[in-house]
């Protein structure tokens, strides 16, 4: 099996070339995600351009929409689409590879980056699964600066009533959002106790940029019966280079050429060091 921590720091080199060549793109939010797309498309999810077509397919909504970048490196990498396709015609008039993910394109199931309607969709997504009798599993990533949309938390009070255990959420819990510290602008400290109160089972992943943690995480998830799953996984904003990690203005940004090189040099630098753990 393909070494997936380095295959992370592999697609952030992809969200890279399309942000420079598309001259845009939410690259804070990218980087801090990968990780778990990754362990998602390449270890968890029954889902591939073979079987796109097929009802029991995984589901996978990337509610958390503006990280599209890296979504879409995922996705080629997987096969839906071409890579070179992607990073050429990224952002620029007339691609259908624009700025937040769209069902008109292979892979992705809805168009989404209006904040908090993921998980509701996926609600949907989910109940109708178990009153169909299929066996599917439905995924969404939402961002934790959009857990202060109401409909989250509505979508949250359905999931756990209807008993979706087919159903498992995550929080990319960077603790930053584009205007700034998370716990700034709508705290959001008491996570586990909050979706614990709503009667889902609440994972917390220690490390969200850590693909052995996240395994761990997401195989637990499916062994719960009778409630839906929230993994809050703690990642870092930026999380590949220094240039970024932990900075709001990374949130969304074109690095100069200076800011370029110095952040290449450090993705290959620990793509080569998982590439030895």
């Amino acid at each position: 099996m393909e070494n997936l921590k380095a295959l992370a720091y592999e697609l952030r080199e992809t969200v890279m070339d399309e942000i420079m060549a598309g001259k845009a793109g939410h690259i804070g939010g990218d980087m801090s995600v990968m990780e778990i797309l990754t362990e998602l498309y390449f270890r968890q999810m029954n889902i591939s351009p073979e079987n796109a077509d097929d009802p029991n397919r995984d589901k996978f909504v990337m509610s958390k929409g503006h990280s599209v970048e890296a979504y879409y490196a995922v996705l080629a990498k997987k096969g839906f689409f071409d890579r070179e396709e992607l990073v050429s015609t990224f952002s620029k008039f007339g691609s259908k590879f624009i700025g937040h993910p769209n069902n008109k394109i292979p892979g992705i199931e809805m168009n989404s980056g209006s904040l908090g309607h993921g998980l509701p969709v996926c609600v949907g997504m989910a109940l109708a699964g178990k009153m169909n009798g299929q066996s599917y599993r439905v995924y969404t990533v939402m961002g934790d600066g959009e857990l202060a949309e109401g409909s989250v938390w509505e979508g949250t009070m359905a999931a756990s009533h209807y008993k979706l255990d087919n159903l498992c959420a995550v929080v990319d819990r960077n603790r930053l959002q584009i205007s700034g510290n998370t716990e700034d602008v709508m705290a959001h400290d008491d996570l586990h106790e909050r979706f614990a109160s709503f009667g889902w089972h609440v994972i917390d992943v220690k490390d969200g940029n850590d693909i052995d943690q996240l395994h761990e995480a997401f195989e637990e998830a499916k062994t719960v019966k009778g409630k839906p799953t929230v993994l809050i996984a703690n990642t870092v904003k930026g999380k590949g280079s220094s240039v970024m990690e932990n900075k709001a203005n990374w949130h969304h940004k074109v690095p100069s050429e200076e800011e370029l090189a110095q952040i290449r040099k450090d993705l290959a630098d620990r793509k080569e060091a998982a590439l030895h753990v």
